[in-house]
Order: C-alpha cells, then sequence, then structure tokens
C-alpha cells in the first residue's frame, strides 16, 4: 500500500463530496423561494440512497471482474475488502477508499439531475427514480469507462479498453449522461406551469454563486484526484481545472452582454460550472492550452445552447442539458484534437499533436454510446416511475409551493412575531426610550 496515494485520494473523496451540499446550494438558489426546500432534499437524499447502493452491491458491478465488458460481478458486494489493495501503476490503494472515491461521483452524477425537474417532482417518486436511474444506467457506464482492466477486476470494461476511448474524469460516465438523462426525465414531467410565459427569476443568487465556488472548489478532487497518484498527472489535471474554468466565465460574460446588455452573476455561476464541466474529461491528458481552448468553447457553446430550449420547447428547469450534456460533448470530442502524450505518456495524442484522426474517432463514438444509453433508460424509468406511482406533483401544489406539501416546512419565515417577553430576546413592538430609563 503507498500510504501517500492513500492520503491524497482520501482527501479528494472528501472534496468531491462537499460537491453534492455545493449543488444544493447552487440548484437552491435558482428555484423559487416556494420550492428551495424541495430542491436541496432531492440532493440530499441521493447522498443517502446512491452511498448504501453503491456499498451493497453497485460497486462491485461497476468496477467487479467485467462479463463481456458490459457489467462486473458481486465479488466486492458489501465492501468488505478491508484489506485489498487496487492500482496498476504503483497507486498502491485500499480497494474501500478507490470505492468511497468512486462513490461521491455517482452521488454528485444523480444529484445533477435535479436540476431538470426543479419546481415539479415529488419527493419519494424522484427518491426511487435516482435509485434505479443509479443501477441501470450510471453503473454500467461507470464500468465501461473507468472499469480498467487489471485495476481491480481482471478485465474491465469495453469503452476504456477495447475501443481505447479516454476519459479522465467523467466526460462520459457523468457530464454526457447527466445531460441526456436530465433531457429524458423533462421530456417525461412536462413543462412548469406557466413556463416560458411567467418570469421563473432565482430567489438567492449569493445562494448560486456560493454554490458554484464550492463546486469549483471541490472539482479539484474530482479532476485531480483522478489521477490516483499525487504526482505530476494531478497536477496537470489541477492547472487545467483553474485554466478552463477560468477562461469560461470570461468568455460567457463577454456574450452576454454583447447579446443581452449585461454581465450577470448567474452568468459568471453557469459559466465556471461548464467550464468546469468541459476540462473533466480532458483535464489529465490535455495542456494548459488545450485547457483554454475547451473553456473558451464551454463559456460560448453552452451559452448559446440554453437558449436553444425556448425554440425547441423543453423545459430543462437549471440548465442541465446545456451546461452538462453539451459541455461534456465538448470536452470529450475536444480531446480527440488536444491530447497530448507530454501530459500523460498513458493516453494518446491527439488530431493536432500529430495522433491522426482515430481518437477523435473513438472520442465520438464514447460521446454517441454514453448519450443513446442514458437518454434511452432514463426515458424509460421516468415513464414507469410517473405510471406507477405518480411523478409530479398536483397542480395546486406547484401554484402554492412543493416546501409546504412535500415537507411540511418552508425556506423562509415571514410570519410577525408575536411574543411580548423580553426574557426572551424576541420583541413584540419597539420599546419606547422612556420605557427603559430609571
Amino acid at each position: 500500500m503507498d500510504t501517500g496515494n492513500t492520503a491524497f485520494v482520501l482527501v479528494c473523496a472528501a472534496l468531491v463530496m462537499l460537491m453534492t451540499p455545493g449543488l444544493a446550494l447552487f440548484y437552491g438558489g435558482m428555484v423559487r423561494a416556494k420550492s428551495v426546500l424541495n430542491m436541496m432534499m432531492m440532493s440530499f437524499v441521493t447522498l443517502g440512497v446512491v452511498a448504501l447502493i453503491w456499498m451493497l452491491f453497485g460497486f462491485s458491478l461497476a468496477f467487479g471482474d467485467s462479463h463481456g465488458g458490459l457489467i462486473g460481478g458481486f465479488a466486492h458486494a458489501g465492501l468488505r475488502d478491508s484489506g485489498a489493495v487496487v492500482g496498476a501503476a504503483g497507486h498502491g490503494i485500499p480497494l474501500q477508499v478507490f470505492a468511497m472515491f468512486q462513490l461521491m461521483f455517482a452521488i454528485i452524477t444523480g444529484a445533477l439531475l435535479s436540476g431538470a425537474i426543479a419546481d415539479r417532482a415529488r419527493f419519494w417518486s424522484w427518491t426511487v427514480f435516482v435509485s434505479l436511474w443509479t443501477v441501470l444506467v450510471y453503473v454500467p457506464l461507470a464500468h465501461w469507462i473507468f472499469a480498467f482492466d487489471g485495476f481491480v477486476g481482471e478485465h474491465g470494461g469495453w469503452l476504456a479498453n477495447e475501443l481505447g476511448a479516454l476519459d479522465f474524469a467523467g466526460g462520459t460516465a457523468v457530464e454526457i449522461n447527466s445531460g441526456a438523462s436530465a433531457l429524458a426525465l423533462a421530456l417525461v414531467l412536462g413543462r412548469r406551469r406557466g413556463w416560458p410565459r411567467e418570469s421563473m427569476r432565482p430567489h438567492n443568487l449569493p445562494f448560486v454563486l456560493l454554490g458554484a465556488g464550492l463546486l469549483w472548489f471541490g472539482w479539484f478532487g474530482f479532476n485531480a484526484g483522478s489521477a490516483l497518484a499525487a504526482g505530476a498527472v494531478a497536477g496537470n489535471a489541477f492547472v487545467t481545472t483553474v485554466v478552463a474554468p477560468a477562461a469560461a466565465v470570461l468568455a460567457w460574460l463577454v456574450l452576454e452582454h454583447r447579446l443581452d446588455g449585461r454581465p450577470t452573476s448567474l452568468g459568471a455561476a453557469s459559466a465556471a460550472v461548464a467550464g468546469l464541466v468541459g476540462i473533466t474529461p480532458a483535464c489529465g491528458y490535455v495542456d494548459t492550452f488545450g485547457a483554454l481552448v475547451i473553456g473558451l468553447a464551454c463559456g460560448v457553446v453552452c451559452q448559446l445552447a440554453i437558449r436553444l430550449k425556448y425554440r425547441f420547447g423543453y423545459d430543462d428547469s437549471l440548465d442541465v442539458v446545456a451546461i452538462h450534456g453539451i459541455g461534456g460533448v465538448l470536452g470529450m470530442i475536444l480531446m480527440g484534437l488536444f491530447a497530448t502524450r507530454a501530459v500523460n505518456p498513458a493516453g494518446a495524442d491527439g488530431l493536432l499533436y500529430g495522433g491522426g484522426i482515430g481518437q477523435l474517432g473513438k472520442q465520438v463514438v464514447a460521446v454517441l454510446v454514453a448519450a443513446t444509453w442514458a437518454f434511452a433508460v432514463s426515458f424509460g424509468l421516468a415513464w414507469l416511475v410517473r405510471a406507477t406511482m405518480g411523478f409530479r406533483v398536483a397542480p395546486e401544489v406547484e401554484a402554492e409551493g412543493i416546501d409546504e406539501a412535500e415537507h411540511a416546512e418552508s425556506a423562509y419565515e415571514f410570519s410577525p412575531l408575536t411574543t411580548n417577553s423580553r426574557g426572551s430576546g424576541v420583541l413584540a413592538r419597539p420599546v419606547a426610550h422612556e420605557e427603559t430609563s430609571t
């Protein structure tokens, strides 16, 4: 066992875990005040259900010895392999530590989907959906792209080992998966009442900015930690995780000012996430120039993609499709142009670094496979939940607010103060100066 690498991955796993509460703030600030608790609760319950699924059998199916490159087995069910060590190339990480690092990826990916159905989903229906989705959508995709031959099981998934597609930290299993699945959810549940005629502006932009900052902070663990060793590749991933979102923020704000007349805080937060999404699959394979190009592309293209939902009429409430789906596609494909072995000898040279068109073609295949699988299975699962237990809240609940109906709580208490007790520290009315003087 390598204690240095183990400590590094443990810290990175904790950073990635922080991304889910960060996402709850990011999403919670973007919805209306009457549904903010429901929005945040969908992220928090995902922490619970996905963690248990992963411990019981999810990790084993995702990373266990492969059956035909499609799915693992049950050899590691229960995660009782306390003495097992995984890792080719001298990583030397305990299996349980690696499993916890990968768990955080599964949690944040499931939580991302909730943004597409904000303001209109039943809490327990969402819980059932994300549980099924983790097993039937995320686990197979994670096996296909993350399970390398000889790392945990002798044989791994087909996208990584047979096709040879590159995906350093989750462009397919996390980003494209969440974007395609979010589109399926949005189509099954339908539009929010009044969208797009009514204004549905974010109720708390400071929440959004704080959430985006926590996501960016956690993303260093997401990307650098995917090296699974504290070395040069992790360092490069860290640097590119700064460069790409920085470029995306500037590109987004310039375009937003040109199109809408003002740069906005919501635009800056969205841009940072878009740049982080784009660099996720490429951070360990491209240099700073490649990261710059990817960030600029995400800042422009993802913003334009958001505007398309009004033309096509699908209500992806918090723009999961445009930011995560399109951003993931950009990162995967541009990596086929800008990847270089000078950064990571275990990778490949992209088209612009003398590698030919072959790697670019592999990246395109991986994009199409991930998007097709995620959309098709997610659509079927969402339809099944809607048909059996109902997925959408009643119209009157949607109009009045989901928080009270689903959770018997409200995020903000606006009722007047009623106590006259001076000892309680709460005053029902102002106290005159004369009443307090002796």
